[in-house]
């Protein structure tokens, strides 16, 4: 579907087509829950995040907190659409007997997507944001570890109200002097608990400072994508890796089988590039 501005269209991709002539951007917008991520676009308070044409799809999470699902989506498992499938995937690791392979996607012959992608050329880039990337520990080192090039400080994580902010300082650093095809994922870790410093006056988290945060990321993410628009075409991936809960049946947190945690929302489209502007 063409849409209009900065945008050259919204998926279904031919991954074929994508993989070695664009940028790939992964954004995962850490606990992101689907219902608040739809009302601030029914709002209109995401004119940043979703460009114009561009609306979240609802979908469920491969895994039900930020370890299992990235690993799922690393590989090739993304967020999966809610209605009967088989849906094909963007990307997808030789697999003998997979039913989500099709025409139009990506296969690598590797036990990981930023593997695959680095065999295709790519440079892969990992900006970490919550404790499972921060590379204090073997486990904290393990995802990131999947990537040539791998980047976490404090002010990255979740305690800092800035950390969006800091994350794309570093990857316009990282990305300065890259002239070959790139791969950059980003683990935003603003949604994460705690988030009641998005919201003047809270004590606590709630459904509402959840919001408030998602509204600070709206305000910064423009910055991201101009930096991927410098460059050549970019496929932009954007979805949460799993929601969680607020009291919804006594439940607070993730890791649980809850519908607020397996409904993520999800988008992909093309960025134009502006190089040759």
């Amino acid at each position: 579907m063409a849409v209009t501005g900065d945008i050259a269209a919204s998926g279904p991709f031919d991954m074929n087509g994508i993989v070695g002539s664009h940028d790939i951007l992964l954004v995962t917008l850490d606990t992101l829950r689907y219902d608040v991520a739809v009302a601030l676009e029914a709002a209109g308070s995401l004119p940043n995040l979703l460009p114009p044409g561009v609306s979240w799809e609802r979908r469920h999470s491969p895994g039900s907190f930020t370890y299992a699902a990235h690993a799922a989506m690393f590989a090739g498992f993304l967020p999966t659409p809610v209605t009967p499938g088989p849906h094909h995937r963007l990307f997808a690791a030789t697999f003998p007997g997979s039913e989500t392979t099709g025409g139009r996607t990506w296969v690598f012959d590797a036990p990981d997507l930023p593997a695959g992608l680095a065999r295709a050329g790519y440079h892969t880039v990992c900006v970490g944001g919550v404790g499972f990337f921060n590379k204090l520990t073997p486990l904290g080192s393990a995802l990131p570890s999947l990537f040539s090039e791998s980047h976490w400080e404090p002010a990255f994580g979740v305690t800092n109200p800035s950390s969006l902010e800091r994350q794309i300082d570093r990857a316009e650093e990282a990305l300065a002097e890259r002239r070959e095809p790139v791969f950059l994922f980003v683990n935003v870790s603003a949604l994460h608990q705690p988030n009641h410093f998005y919201l003047p006056g809270a004590a606590g988290d709630s459904l509402e400072s959840h919001a408030a945060a998602l509204r600070y990321v709206d305000r910064h993410i423009g910055r991201l994508y101009a930096l991927m628009r410098r460059r050549r075409p970019c496929l932009v991936i954007v979805c949460s890796d799993h929601g969680t809960a607020y009291g919804e049946d006594g439940h607070v947190g993730h890791r649980i089988g809850h519908e607020v945690v397996w409904t993520v929302p999800y988008t992909e489209f093309v960025l134009e590039s502006n190089a040759a502007l």
